[in-house]
């Protein structure tokens, strides 16, 4: 038996185990600072007061149908 064709299946199979691992680790990083991002971003919502509407017009033609305000 040829031993270093051995030694390339082996060194082949390590490599592809070491690199499903990597990938997973990276998967797991990518995941937590995707949910970090998104516990900042929920927090930064949460802290703008939303602004008052003003109120419809209730006599007149202008405002009294549809609301303009953008």
């Amino acid at each position: 038996m040829d031993v270093s064709l051995s030694n390339s299946i082996v060194s082949a199979a390590t490599a592809a185990s070491n690199r499903q691992t990597s990938d997973a680790v990276n998967v797991a990083v990518l995941k937590k600072a995707m949910d970090i991002q998104a516990a900042g971003a929920a927090t930064l919502l949460q802290s703008v007061a939303p602004a008052a509407q003003p109120a419809l017009a209730t006599s007149g033609t202008l405002g009294t149908q549809v609301n303009t305000f953008a």
